[in-house]
């Protein structure tokens, strides 16, 4: 009996102090802090790269201060954090809810450019940091974002300061979708299905001319023609072709010589003409 008095105790006491610590716990360390403690703090972490103490510090200072004198500059700062924390969905909504409250801010740029950065680096692992991958491979549906994004940004503000970081992504990303075709269309004609094919080979040749990608695009095109006994066809993509690429010159002086030869191209494929 008595054993299991001094067990009773023990019990007691270590519920005693579990919930003492849980009332340690529970205390709000940033209870007192300023406005400005917040944003120095967040801005301290965040050029540190501790990029989750920098979302949890920004996240605070909004939800106790959100009209305040850092407000406005911590919700532009907090895409960044959550874009470098591997939270792109949440510094997507951040940088769309900055344009929206404020769109005629002087940093209202930097917005469209943070969509840009997130879209462009979305899907990107940990391996793809370190090792030669194809980035083309990969789905392109933000590939497309980022570059419409970007687009906007030299659109709207031709003399930002990001946009000649986003005029050369947007290059990189042009070249990259129009790879992506070239995936796609190869596929195609591995499993015989030539028309769609000539199909996808054809928008490359459309929308991606000064691309490194319009060559492999022309022989794509011209195979497929042959697949389908439309040699007529594939006659006016080979002189294309040897227009433009038999004497090695580059996809990326300009664009092709030759359009009248794909008119029936187009014709075919029910394109309107170039």
């Amino acid at each position: 009996m008595r054993f299991t008095s001094k067990i009773f105790r023990v019990l007691i006491l270590g519920l005693i102090l579990s919930a003492c610590a849980d009332t340690g716990k529970d205390k709000d360390e940033y209870a007192d802090w300023t406005a400005e403690q917040f944003y120095t703090e967040a801005k301290k972490a965040l050029t540190s790269k501790y990029y989750e103490k920098a979302v949890k510090l920004y996240e605070k200072l909004e939800a106790r201060f959100p009209f305040g004198n850092y407000a406005t500059q911590a919700q532009l700062d907090i895409a960044y954090a959550y874009y470098k924390n591997d939270e792109p969905e949440s510094a997507l909504a951040a940088a769309d809810r900055f344009i929206k409250q404020n769109p005629t801010h002087p940093n209202v740029d930097y917005a469209y450019y943070i969509k840009g950065l997130v879209n462009y680096n979305r899907g990107i692992g940990f391996l793809d940091r370190f090792l030669p991958t194809d980035s083309s491979q990969r789905d392109s549906g933000s590939a497309l974002d980022s570059y419409q994004e970007f687009e906007s940004l030299t659109q709207r503000y031709p003399h930002s300061a990001y946009v000649a970081d986003a005029r050369q992504r947007m290059i990189a990303l042009r070249d990259n979708l129009a790879l992506h075709e070239i995936h796609v269309a190869d596929y195609y004609l591995r499993r015989k299905a030539y028309l769609a094919a000539a199909q996808r080979a054809a928008t490359v040749v459309r929308e991606y001319q000064r691309t490194p990608a319009v060559p492999k695009a022309l022989q794509i095109m011209e195979e497929a023609y042959r697949k389908l006994d439309m040699n007529d066809l594939a006659e006016d993509i080979r002189k294309v072709y040897q227009l433009n690429y038999a004497q090695g010159v580059p996809g990326q002086a300009g664009d092709l010589v030759g359009h009248s030869l794909l008119e029936r191209v187009w014709n075919f494929l029910g394109f309107d003409k170039q």
